[in-house]
């Protein structure tokens, strides 16, 4: 009896492989550990936020609209509740992909805007906070990256036969991923150069002279 449960066990490991089972768990957990750092590094950028508008505040006084839609965008993106759930969710996803979306649009509007208040080189922590910044785009980037495969490789899995039919057994279904119109738009980190070229006025190309017409002379 011992000796037939031991051969029963052997033939479901091996069905349940063959069937694709154990690597669409594998690819699950991928995923899920890839969204995972994805909500890590936007929690990462919203926590920068408020220092970054509090140490703009005072030198960018006259930008106060500006500031209020960073911090309006960052109260929206920090609202959903961002879960492991989320991408299973496609509507839940696409709100928060949204709200992350405006927050980056904001960010970046504000970017455009310090560059013209040269004197925020020179507030204590200010270049350091630009650094932060700088390097939480470029996380976020690749961590987005790394869902954005993860994700791929999960749903070819999912919809591919003959693992299709044990997704459909065990609950499987897509995920949901970027779209390619939010990519665009988020996948750009804002501007955080704050350093102005300098340059020289254009030199401007003179007109081109008309041709000198030929003289005819008339008969006398």
């Amino acid at each position: 009896m011992h000796v037939l449960r031991v051969g029963l066990l052997v033939l479901l490991g091996a069905l349940l492989t063959g069937c694709g089972y154990n690597r669409l768990q594998q690819q699950d957990e991928q995923v899920t550990a890839a969204w995972s750092e994805v909500l890590n590094q936007y929690q990462r950028r919203a926590d920068l936020v408020p220092n970054l508008v509090n140490t703009v505040k005072g030198a960018v006084q006259a930008e106060k609209d500006i500031l209020d839609s960073v911090v309006e965008a960052r109260a929206r993106a920090t609202s959903i509740q961002a879960t492991p759930e989320l991408i299973n969710n496609p509507q839940a996803f696409q709100q928060w992909q949204a709200a992350q979306g405006e927050l980056s649009q904001a960010l970046s509007r504000l970017m455009v805007v310090v560059e013209r208040y040269p004197e925020l080189k020179s507030i204590s922590g200010f270049d350091d906070l630009r650094a932060q910044l700088e390097g939480t785009e470029n996380r976020i980037a690749v961590a987005r990256k790394r869902y954005i495969d993860a994700v791929q490789t999960y749903n070819v899995t999912v919809r591919s036969f003959p693992t299709n039919l044990t997704a459909k057994v065990f609950g499987h279904e897509s995920k949901q991923n970027f779209s390619v119109e939010n990519e665009r738009e988020i996948a750009r980190p804002p501007a955080v150069d704050f350093g102005r070229t300098e340059s020289g006025p254009q030199q401007q190309t003179p007109p081109a002279q008309p041709a000198p017409q030929p003289q005819v002379e008339k008969p006398g």
